[in-house]
């Protein structure tokens, strides 16, 4: 198949402003890793790329890599392939309805598209909604309340104390990642965590979570619009932080070994077969502890996790989720094949004599882009072996390198 793949960050997306780096390593990692996997499978592949990131000559193994210069180049671009080529994948954040939008764009072509439908991530991506749709079915979730963002702080501080127990942790209602979030302990930080959410895009509604301690994991799914399959557990690594802070996602480890892994994927599946309309590559967020599992958040799109995935099944998984979606062929399950470990490194903005030494480095899958008006580069890696302990080592090796590197 001749297949576009866009990811809205390092595709164009940014097109006019400051590239954020911390999302740009997340985003470029699964266009590499999904770009590698389709090549690899015989597909042919046209990727869009900002032209900051395109002038770097990136080792992309895509077929046509077209630059994007101008903000309204990423749309006219995708209309226009959408002729030559017979599909298209879409890796983007829900946020403002981002990722809704450019595969309504995709659908209204004719062409096939190989994410959720449209109106299903519509559904999902507002978490109020999909809070909401859970606990109606049954499954547990952390208490929410959903507000306005210009409802007064009276209004906000005594529902909270009527519904909620601290720590709490605010939210966009449809917020991709850890953008905006705040963890706060008490209500004198309530004031800072709203202004923190109104400098996120299109920042009309926000949910407030108590706060649940426990295992931070993820479950990979793939679905045929009607049946789900899930094939890995995943480890996250999730720093929340006060509203002056920053929260981040670092990477993870996949598979994470449970003693109730089969009931988790159980529970993932019916999720994921409940909600119509979302079928390929969907992760399913939820927090374990000592009381139950708590539903999170359903991704109707890739995950970072995909870049360690990929590495540990028994199958091409850019494949899979074609099948998936064109032919409604689902994966058999099968035991993990080694470990992956992958993670985030930040280091001082790279210069190009750096990004040149690294961009090639056999772990790396997402290099030091070197950014004006940054003082900072982020590197997403991964190590995957057969023995667990072995990942590890090599992760924390190469981190050691890249710094050395870097500085």
């Amino acid at each position: 198949m001749k297949i576009i793949v866009y990811e809205h960050v390092s595709g164009g997306g940014y097109t006019g402003q400051v590239l954020p780096g911390s999302v740009l390593a997340e985003g470029y990692a699964m266009l590499q890793s999904f770009t590698e996997d389709l090549k690899a499978a015989g597909h042919h592949v046209t990727v869009l790329l900002d032209e900051r990131i395109s002038k770097l000559n990136p080792p992309l193994k895509a077929d046509f890599i077209i630059p994007v210069s101008q903000p309204q180049e990423p749309t006219l671009f995708l209309l226009g392939l959408a002729r030559v080529n017979d599909a298209a994948y879409i890796i983007a954040p829900e946020t403002a309805s981002t990722l809704q939008k450019i595969v309504k764009t995709i659908e209204s072509t004719g062409k096939t598209s190989l994410n959720c439908s449209s109106d299903a991530i519509a559904e999902v991506a507002d978490k109020a909604k999909l809070t909401e749709t859970l606990q109606k079915n049954g499954y547990i979730t952390p208490k929410t309340i959903l507000f306005n963002i210009n409802d007064s702080l009276k209004y906000i501080k005594e529902s909270i104390n009527c519904k909620l127990s601290y720590p709490l942790v605010f939210k966009p209602v449809d917020g991709a990642g850890c953008s905006g979030v705040s963890l706060i302990k008490n209500q004198d930080r309530i004031q800072d965590a709203i202004e923190k959410l109104k400098k996120e895009p299109d920042s009309k509604k926000f949910i407030v979570q108590e706060f649940v301690e426990g295992e931070s994991v993820s479950v990979s799914l793939l679905s045929n619009g009607s049946k789900a399959v899930a094939f890995s557990l995943n480890k996250q690594n999730i720093t929340l932080a006060e509203p002056t802070g920053e929260s981040t996602y670092n990477g993870g480890y996949t598979p994470l070994n449970h003693p109730n892994q089969d009931h988790i994927f159980v529970l993932s599946e019916k999720i994921v077969e409940t909600l119509p309309g979302l079928r390929g590559y969907i992760g399913v967020d939820l927090i374990i502890n000592q009381k139950g599992l708590y539903l999170v958040d359903v991704n109707p799109r890739l995950t970072v996790s995909y870049v360690g995935v990929r590495s540990i099944v028994n199958f091409n998984l850019a494949q899979a989720i074609i099948n998936a979606v064109t032919h409604q062929q689902l994966p058999q399950k099968t035991p993990a094949k080694a470990y992956s470990y992958y993670t985030k490194i930040k280091t001082p903005n790279s210069t190009l004599q750096t990004y040149q030494k690294t961009a090639d480095l056999s772990v790396i899958i997402s290099p030091p882009f070197p950014l004006s008006n940054q003082t900072n580069s982020y590197t997403l890696i991964s190590c995957t072996k057969i023995i667990q302990a072995e990942a590890v080592d090599s992760l924390e090796e190469a981190k050691k390198n890249i710094c050395s590197i870097i500085g």
